[in-house]
C-alpha cells in the first residue's frame, strides 16, 4: 500500500517586499489565495508570487511579472516543501539543511503564471499539483476601430501605471528603461503626462539608454525620440565597454539558457549596472517587457515552429507558450513570456531595483487579447507587424494627447551597438549557451 504524508513544513524564501500589490494589502491578496477560488485570485492587481498554507493544503499563484518556484526536499521526519524565486536559493537551503545530494536544478518546479497551484498532499511517489487558470480573457471582442483599440489598450496601461504611482513615495525618482521604441516610448509620455495631471514633478523621471563604446542604434533612436517629444532633458546615456556584456554572469542572473532571453538579459544587467553605479539609492524601475507579446510583434519567420495561424489562433501563445498540458511545456522553466520575462525581473533585482512592467498585468493583456487579430490582418505577415505602432500611436494619441514617434522594430540586445559589435557579443550558436549553463551548474 503506498501512504502518502502531508506536507510536514513550508519554507517560503520569498521576499514579499518584490510584490507590487495594485489593489489591494498582502494581507488581502493572500485570504484571496487560501479561498481557492480562481475569480478571486483574478481580482488581485500586480506583480506579485504567493504562497499559503491550510493544514495540508499549500496554494500558490503568480503573475508574469515575479517567478515562483517550489521544491519538495526528503527529510527523517517528513517532506518540506521549498518556495522562492530564484533556483539559487533553493540550492542554498538545501545546503545549509545537509541536503544537497537531493538537489538538481531540474529537480526544481516553477509555477505557471495566470495558474492556482494546490499541492494537497506530498511523499513517496509525489502527486502532481493541480493547476486551475485563474485567468481566462475573451478573444476578439472589440470592433475594428484602432482609434478606440489603441485608447482601450493605452487607457489600461495609463490606469496601471497611475495605481502604481500611488504606491510610491511622492518624490521617489523613477528611471525608464528606454530603446526610444514603441513599448518604452508610450511608458515614458503616459508617465511624463501623469505626473504633470498629478501636480508632481516630472523631473522625477530619467530615461536611461545603454550604449556600447559610446554608440548604438537604441542611444541615436532614443534622442530622436526625446528630441521630437519635447523630453531631452529626462535622457541620460549609459555608456558601457562591451566587457560589460557578461554571458555567464548573466545566465547566472537569470538561470536560464535560451539565448534570445539572455542576451536580452545581457543588456538589461549591463544597464543596470550602469544606473546603480550612479545611482546608489535609486530603486524604482519601469520598462516595456510584455509589449511584443500583447501585440503579437515578433518575426514569426524567425522560429520554424511558429505559423501565422498558430499565433493568431492560440490564445496567449506568447505569454504562456504552448500551455501546461502541452508536450512542449517545461515544468522547470513554464513557457513564453512566463518563463523569459525572468529576462527584466532578476537582472533589475540583482542589480537591487524594484522594476515595474505594466504591460505584462492581466488587466493590460485582458484589453490586448480582446483584439480581432484576424480580421484586422487578414493573416497577412506585415500587416500584424504594423498594427503595434498603429494601435500605441493611436491610444498615446487618444489617452495623451501626444505624438508617439514609432521607429521599425528592433530588440533590445539589438539596438546597443553597430551591427558588427553585437554579433561579437552574442554567439549565434544556442549550444554556446548552453554550456555555459551547464558548466555553472556542475
Amino acid at each position: 500500500m503506498i501512504h502518502h504524508a502531508p506536507i510536514e513544513r513550508l519554507v517560503d524564501l520569498l521576499d514579499p517586499a518584490a510584490d507590487i500589490l495594485l489593489n489591494m494589502s498582502r494581507e488581502e491578496a493572500i485570504a484571496r489565495l487560501a479561498s481557492g477560488d480562481p475569480a478571486r485570485v483574478r481580482g488581485i492587481e500586480g506583480h506579485f508570487a504567493l504562497v499559503h498554507r491550510d493544514g495540508k493544503q499549500i496554494r500558490m499563484a503568480r503573475s508574469l511579472g515575479r517567478p515562483l518556484r517550489y521544491f519538495i526536499a526528503k527529510k527523517a521526519a517528513g517532506p518540506v516543501l521549498v518556495v522562492a524565486d530564484r533556483i539559487d536559493r533553493i540550492r542554498d537551503w538545501l545546503a545549509d539543511e545537509g541536503l544537497a545530494d537531493q538537489f538538481h536544478p531540474s529537480y526544481t518546479r516553477m509555477v505557471p503564471a495566470h495558474h492556482l497551484v494546490e499541492l494537497a498532499l506530498v511523499g513517496c511517489p509525489d502527486p502532481n499539483p493541480v493547476c486551475r487558470r485563474f485567468f481566462t480573457p475573451e478573444r476578439n471582442r472589440w470592433g475594428t476601430d484602432l482609434d478606440a483599440i489603441g485608447e482601450r489598450y493605452l487607457g489600461a496601461v495609463k490606469a496601471a501605471l497611475s495605481a502604481w504611482l500611488d504606491t510610491l513615495p511622492a518624490r521617489e525618482p523613477i528611471g525608464v528603461l528606454f530603446s526610444g521604441g514603441i513599448d518604452s516610448g508610450s511608458l515614458l509620455l503616459l508617465l511624463d503626462t501623469l505626473l504633470l495631471e498629478r501636480g508632481e514633478a516630472p523631473q522625477r523621471l530619467k530615461a536611461f539608454t545603454l550604449g556600447i563604446d559610446g554608440g548604438g542604434a537604441d542611444l541615436d533612436q532614443a534622442r530622436r525620440f526625446l528630441a521630437a517629444t519635447g523630453l531631452a532633458h529626462l535622457h541620460e546615456a549609459v555608456e558601457v565597454p562591451p566587457e560589460e556584456i557578461d554571458l555567464e554572469a548573466t545566465i547566472r542572473t537569470i538561470e536560464d539558457y535560451k539565448p534570445l532571453d539572455v542576451q536580452a538579459a545581457a543588456a538589461g544587467l549591463a544597464l543596470c549596472r550602469g544606473i546603480r553605479r550612479r545611482y546608489p539609492e535609486w530603486t524604482w524601475l519601469v520598462d516595456g517587457d510584455g509589449g511584443d507579446e500583447n501585440l503579437k510583434s515578433y518575426p514569426i519567420e524567425d522560429d520554424p515552429e511558429l505559423t501565422i495561424r498558430s499565433v493568431l489562433n492560440n490564445p496567449l501563445l506568447y505569454h504562456e507558450g504552448w500551455g501546461i498540458e502541452a508536450i512542449k511545456h517545461s515544468l522547470t522553466y513554464s513557457g513564453g513570456q512566463s518563463r523569459g520575462h525572468v529576462r527584466s525581473y532578476a537582472p533589475a533585482a540583482a542589480c537591487g531595483f524594484r522594476g515595474f512592467s505594466p504591460y505584462a498585468l492581466p488587466d493590460v493583456i485582458d484589453v490586448a487579447e480582446g483584439i480581432p487579430f484576424v480580421e484586422l490582418t487578414g493573416w497577412d505577415h506585415d500587416r500584424l507587424y504594423a498594427l503595434k505602432g498603429e494601435v500605441v500611436a493611436r491610444g498615446v494619441r487618444r489617452v495623451t494627447g501626444r505624438e508617439l514617434p514609432v521607429y521599425p522594430k528592433r530588440r533590445f540586445q539589438a539596438g546597443i551597438g553597430d551591427g558588427k559589435t553585437d554579433r561579437s557579443l552574442f554567439p549565434a550558436d544556442p549550444r554556446h549557451y548552453r554550456r555555459i549553463h551547464e558548466r555553472i551548474w556542475s
